[in-house]
């Protein structure tokens, strides 16, 4: 199933860029972004709109949707946008993909995933700045239903010294 032209030519703008196709229909479906910067924006009607983002970042991605006997999908995505020539993971809803850091499904776990990300954010911290590894470790001790270790301040710093030297 192709995407309707007017998000065709919303990837054609700008093919360097990851878009990410946001809708949000009240108690039905509903797909946001938890964190991240995106670099463009474009609104295609009152229910719907594009968030690029440039190569190197990372977002949280949320899709929840439900029918007339409930919930039916809710999951949450942690994605590192990659470069031209990286290898990457598909994504629905995220035109050309991404390196998946973090992807759970079902209410309970994906409710973990929000209470991890405010629990960096009460550091002081944006969560789009936080280690990768910590994203990986959240999905891997929720996969086992395991509780994750919370990010501390030092980790963080030894991110951002890891990051210094190796970009």
């Amino acid at each position: 199933m192709r995407p309707p032209a007017d998000v065709r030519a919303a990837y054609k703008a700008a093919p360097h860029l990851t878009h990410v196709e946001l809708s949000w229909r009240e108690g039905r479906v509903e797909h946001w972004l938890r964190f991240g910067h995106p670099v463009a924006e474009q609104r295609l009607d009152a229910l719907r709109r594009i968030a690029s983002f440039s190569p190197g970042s990372v977002f949280g991605f949320v899709r929840w949707a439900s029918n007339a006997y409930g919930t039916i999908i809710s999951r949450i995505d942690i994605v590192r946008v990659v470069g031209s020539g990286e290898a990457y993971q598909t994504l629905p809803f995220v035109r050309r993909g991404g390196n998946l850091l973090l992807s759970i499904k079902g209410w309970p776990k994906v409710e973990k995933v929000l209470h991890a990300v405010d629990a960096v954010e009460a550091l002081g911290l944006d969560p789009a700045e936080a280690a990768p590894d910590y994203w990986r470790h959240v999905h891997n001790r929720l996969t086992v239903s395991q509780d994750p270790r919370a990010y501390s301040i030092d980790q963080h710093r030894a991110w951002l010294a890891r990051r210094r030297i190796d970009p």
